[in-house]
């Protein structure tokens, strides 16, 4: 199955590959010539390895099936190693499930078409949902462990990746239910951490409906409440620092289908004081009748402006379910402007484009899966787009 391009500005399609027909794709990264694909979970595969050295005809090289009732849909590569997360799958069964897997799987990469696994750090409860490690000593990741209702946030040791051990944790006054807290926030909201992006000392981490919260990581296994900023959308999902502009771009993820599913915005934060942080305002939803279409419509996953990869504090790539990839130029904070799109046609047996996630690599080439059947396109940017992303590179 080939899927190509319904409409686009400033990028191109360079390469589509269905994933040996598991299309279900979640998050995607490159590093060097090996491209890790975790997968959302209804196919029930787990992770797929493509050979990339040769970026307009990638090369799938394995696949792993995800273990009974998880799924293992998100991968973080760097320093050697590749992170893998499971998970309880589906997460919010319509009955009892068997028996599953939760924690962290970490793979050696010495051969990085040939991952060989070294350690299992089992956190019990229904497992890790997002993973943040770009080397170095400490991954951090949301997990529900036992005796929690919801996401927390967790800081695990990877000083010998063979014997990972939890270093730290926070979370919200009133998910540990195991140790008599209740929920102390408004019925009908959820509070649970995503993921966290650091800068410095300071942990900038998505809360679903309690949207921002800023945490001091001076210790990691001590981390304490900063600071926190309210706007009151929902499932705030990731929270990108651009510290030499003291900005923080926030996408809430669209998590309703469509037509017409309440509106999810990408936000900017000032963070000149993350003790502080204040609001100011969003950036442009996209033109066109996504809105009156099936599925999802919104926000997603941005470009995390890790190691490795292509980094601006100035272009914004962001995914956005069925109106595909958006790129911002943040130049004027405060008029934001969108500078090119690309939405693929429908894959077949689905009724909307549905773009999952994405990632930059230091060649300026856009990693991108589908969510659904679509699986993995490869864009390159126009002319015009790739002179301004030369020019924004950090």
């Amino acid at each position: 199955m080939k899927v190509g391009t319904a409409h686009a500005k400033g990028l191109r399609l360079l390469a589509h590959h269905d994933l040996a027909g598991s299309g279900d794709g979640m998050q995607v990264m490159r590093e060097g010539d090996a491209l890790y694909v975790g997968h959302s979970g209804t196919s029930r595969m787990g992770t797929s390895i493509l050979d990339v050295a040769d970026p307009p005809r990638p090369r799938l090289v394995d696949q792993w099936p995800a273990p009974d009732n998880t799924h293992t849909h998100k991968v973080q590569v760097a320093g050697g190693l590749l992170l893998v997360n499971h998970e309880r799958f589906p997460y919010r069964p319509a009955g009892p499930l068997g028996p599953h897997s939760a924690g962290l799987a970490v793979y050696d990469l010495t051969d990085p078409l040939a991952p060989e696994q070294i350690a299992f750090w089992e956190s019990g409860g229904k497992g890790v949902h997002r993973i943040v490690w770009e080397g170095g000593r400490y991954a951090h990741m949301s997990a529900v462990p036992d005796g929690f209702t919801d996401r927390i946030w967790v800081v695990v040791d990877l000083a010998d990746p063979a014997r990972p051990v939890e270093a730290g944790r926070w979370w919200w006054p009133g998910q540990w239910e195991a140790g008599g807290e209740r929920p102390g926030w408004p019925a009908g909201r959820r509070y649970a951490a995503h993921h966290a992006l650091i800068s410095g000392d300071v942990a900038y981490l998505g809360f679903d409906d309690a949207n921002l919260v800023v945490l001091d990581v001076s210790d990691m296994a001590a981390p304490k409440l900063l600071g926190r900023c309210e706007w009151g959308g929902g499932a705030t999902h990731t929270c990108l620092p651009l510290p030499g502009r003291d900005l923080l771009v926030v996408s809430d993820e669209q998590q309703r289908d469509g037509p017409r599913a309440p509106e999810r915005r990408i936000h900017l934060v000032d963070i000149a004081d993350p003790a502080e942080p204040l609001y100011r305002g969003v950036l442009p939803h996209p033109e066109g009748p996504y809105d009156d279409l099936p599925m999802r419509f919104g926000p997603h996953c941005l470009h995390e402006n890790r190691q490795g990869s292509y980094r601006s504090e100035r272009l914004i790539f962001a995914t956005y379910f069925n109106a595909g990839v958006r790129v911002y130029d943040l130049q004027d904070p405060g008029d934001p402007r969108e500078v090119a799109h690309w939405v693929s046609e429908i894959p077949a047996g689905q009724r909307a484009p549905q773009a999952n996630d994405l990632f930059v690599d230091t060649d300026g080439l856009i990693w991108v899966t589908d969510r659904t059947h679509g699986g993995l396109f490869v864009l390159e940017p126009e002319p015009a787009l790739a002179a301004l992303m030369e020019e924004a590179r950090a």
